[in-house]
């Protein structure tokens, strides 16, 4: 093309990497990680739909943010979510499921309600919503990208609960990512291990120490890897996860 707009499964773009006239939902993406990724994507030039729970939403979100509450570990909460977005938007082309819930325990005394809710808030929205998800997706070409953790193949104290939960949420990203594929929608997965919080306690310098890179991942880096995944050039990948870690996972 002569005018520099590239297309691939479904997706046009009008200059190299931005992702104006996309619309992306993040869920867990008003704090933290979730908001690193919203930014991300807000800033090449996506609208965002951010998705929270428990904390009111922060004032001075990114522009072409907008916060929406939502238990997504429950169905009518998912099925309104999905069907918010489409509403309001009338499309949706990029999937970021970030949310997480944490209770930590020791393998030997799992947690029987630590473990359920791990679970429902890792698997909720495919659990509950995938249908709907999959059509608004396959529509535009759209990607599917799930933050995982690195604690989901290795072993971590205290861990074993989000761990079991990160597990599934992988092997369940193969399963989509083969049966999706063929409606034009990539489904993916971003990994990241201990990350520098801008204040390194002494645990987490010594497993900087031990990282390869010299250092820890930052927030802003695993969100521009999930901006990777969302570009036009990443339209191949399908059921991958890339691990952030600096290399830390490639030593025995």
């Amino acid at each position: 093309m002569t005018d520099g707009t590239a297309m691939t499964d479904g997706t046009a773009m009008s200059e190299h990497g931005s992702l104006r006239g996309k619309v992306a939902l993040v869920t867990g993406g008003t704090r933290g990680l979730g908001l690193a990724i919203a930014g991300r994507l807000a800033g090449a030039g996506a609208q965002v739909v951010a998705c929270h729970l428990r904390d009111p939403a922060p004032a001075g979100l990114p522009d072409r943010v907008t916060a929406v509450r939502a238990d997504i570990s429950r169905p009518d909460r998912v099925a309104a979510l999905l069907d918010g977005v489409r509403q309001q938007h009338g499309r949706l082309d990029f999937f970021v499921h970030n949310a997480a819930s944490f209770h930590p325990m020791p393998a030997s005394a799992l947690d029987t309600k630590g473990c359920a809710r791990d679970a429902a808030v890792a698997l909720g929205p495919f659990l509950h919503g995938i249908g709907p998800l999959a059509g608004l997706l396959a529509a535009t070409g759209g990607r599917i990208i799930v933050v995982s953790s690195t604690g989901g193949r290795s072993v971590i104290p205290g861990y074993v609960s989000q761990g079991m939960a990160k597990a599934a949420l992988e092997n369940l990203v193969r399963y989509l990512a083969v049966e999706l594929a063929p409606r034009g929608v990539a489904v993916n997965a971003v990994a990241g291990g201990k990350l520098d919080e801008g204040d390194l306690t002494d645990a987490a310098a010594r497993v900087a120490a031990r990282t390869p890179a010299g250092r820890l991942a930052t927030r802003d880096e695993v969100a521009d890897v999930v901006g990777l995944l969302c570009r036009v050039e990443a339209g191949v990948l399908h059921g991958q996860t890339l691990t952030v870690d600096g290399g830390l996972s490639l030593l025995a």
